[in-house]
């Protein structure tokens, strides 16, 4: 810009200064969830898929129970009601000499059978021998095989072990964990990779809709956000509460609440003084439920322990009723209706003088702890009944689509000339040449802090870096052109 002055002309500062404008800061972050995205969505898209196939399938079992073992479950309502001693007795004589008796569920409402758990050789931790009885007339209306606190049957048992372990045990929980441990992340970069997207293009709400006159990659890239959009809180839930049930991510997850003074009240069933187990805990199955008593429970004493727990604090009509699991401990009544409002009250009563000696009342727990057991009862999709269910088998069903979509969107991605491999080539490279030196500390901070608190996590990305590594040095040496001869 020029101007005269007396007749001089003159020259401002700014267009003599000799230096440079400054470049504009390449955008970093956006690219780096990209990528990120994108290897996890491949990479992990595998265990993802078949932990929501298989929980899509979990989640319907509570209702299906209902009606598989509808035979074992229910039976006629009559004006007569036999004592629990009596149905005892007759669970008993049915059951033979085989195992010890165990707990025993009475019949909630008219039109529900009794359930009488005994302990046997041959079954596995947690498990018991549960015969049916009626408790109108006394008649046997089968038997089945119940596992842990939840008493689940032998198909939601079934299912419930191949979304936790693939029925490999342990070795087989990895898969979960994995799943459950990945699944927040790839939710939460697709979230913001969705507003970014949004924001810089400026459009409307319509945006986010399916492109149905699209096709090819745009198209399924379009339902692949609109989907993810649609599912993202539920899938940040499932992963929450997935990982409470994993082994490492679920221990470092327990040791905080322990540190925190977050814990579940526990029930104190010793009569000496000294900490003895109560039989209580959560798992995905159920599990938590002591394996047998200390020695054989006079059937006599079930209505007794019953009437004393009631006049305390027990007043739910879904209850579980245990003898002492060892010598020097307390029988237990505890609530067990996990649809809301919860009722998870227990008692401990002791046998000999029927006193009640320690009891918890759900009411009185830390809003975490009920915070935990509500997530818990969602997350098995028993806390609202059958539209709980539903939800939760749409929800997981989403996710699987979501991940279908992915590879979809890979396949079509593939080079068109050349080599065509399985897919399209991962987001460009060198994302974090432009990040400023805080951006980068605190993605390591972060990366250190989750890697430590989800081991599988930790691990996995390390594995990513390997092999992105490795994919970038092969492309650096196709692109060298070899050394020609003198």
């Amino acid at each position: 810009m020029t101007e005269t002055l007396a007749g001089v002309t003159t020259t401002t500062p700014a267009e003599t200064d000799p230096s440079p404008p400054r470049p504009a800061r390449r955008p970093w972050f956006g690219p780096l969830l990209r990528r990120l995205h994108f290897y996890a969505g491949l990479l992990i898209g595998p265990f993802i898929l078949v932990a929501a196939t298989s929980g899509a399938l979990y989640a319907l079992t509570p209702t299906l129970e209902q009606v598989v073992y509808d035979q074992e479950l229910h039976a006629p309502v009559t004006d007569t009601r036999l004592s629990l001693a009596e149905q005892i007795e007759i669970a008993r004589e049915h059951a033979g000499d085989d195992g010890a008796l165990k707990a025993v569920r009475p019949a909630p409402e008219p039109g529900d059978t009794t359930r009488v758990m005994f302990s046997q050789d041959g079954l596995g931790p947690s498990e018991s021998r549960a015969i049916f009885v009626d408790p109108g007339t006394g008649e046997v209306r089968g038997e089945l095989t119940s596992y842990g606190s939840s008493g689940s049957l032998p198909l939601r048992s079934w299912i419930s072990n191949l979304h936790r372990s693939l029925h490999l045990g342990d070795t087989g929980r990895l898969y979960s964990e994995l799943a459950a441990s990945w699944l927040w992340i790839v939710a939460v970069a697709g979230l913001v990779l969705w507003i970014n997207r949004l924001r810089v293009s400026r459009r409307n709400a319509t945006s986010s809709r399916p492109k149905r006159k699209r096709t090819g990659y745009r198209r399924l890239l379009s339902w692949h956000t609109t989907v993810g959009a649609v599912v993202v809180l539920g899938a940040l839930f499932l992963s929450a509460t997935g990982i409470t049930w994993s082994q490492y991510g679920g221990a470092n997850f327990s040791e905080l609440r322990t540190a925190v003074g977050w814990t579940t009240p526990a029930l104190s069933t010793s009569l000496t003084g000294e900490p003895a187990p109560d039989g209580g805990g959560h798992s995905h199955g159920g599990g938590g439920q002591s394996d047998g008593p200390a020695g054989p429970a006079n059937p006599a004493t079930f209505d007794g322990v019953l009437a004393i727990a009631q006049r305390a604090n027990i007043d739910a009509a879904q209850v579980e009723i245990s003898p002492p699991v060892e010598p020097g401990t307390a029988w237990v009544v505890r609530e067990i209706k996990s649809s809301f409002p919860t009722a998870a009250d227990s008692a401990a009563v002791d046998g000999t003088t029927m006193l009640v000696t320690d009891q918890t009342d759900f009411a009185g727990f830390p809003l975490v702890a009920k915070l935990s057991s509500w997530g818990i009862s969602l997350h098995m999709g028993v806390l609202f009944g059958p539209a709980n269910q539903i939800l939760l088998f749409l929800l997981a069903l989403g996710i699987a689509t979501m991940v279908v979509l992915g590879y979809l969107m890979w396949w079509k991605r593939r080079p068109t000339r050349g080599p065509r491999g399985l897919g399209g080539p991962a987001p460009a490279r060198g994302v974090l040449r432009g990040a400023p030196w805080w951006g980068l500390a605190a993605i390591a901070v972060f990366a250190v802090a989750v890697g430590w608190f989800l081991p599988l996590v930790g691990f996995t990305l390390l594995g990513f870096l390997v092999l992105d590594t490795v994919i970038g040095l092969r492309h650096v040496r196709r692109r060298t052109p070899a050394p020609t001869g003198a």
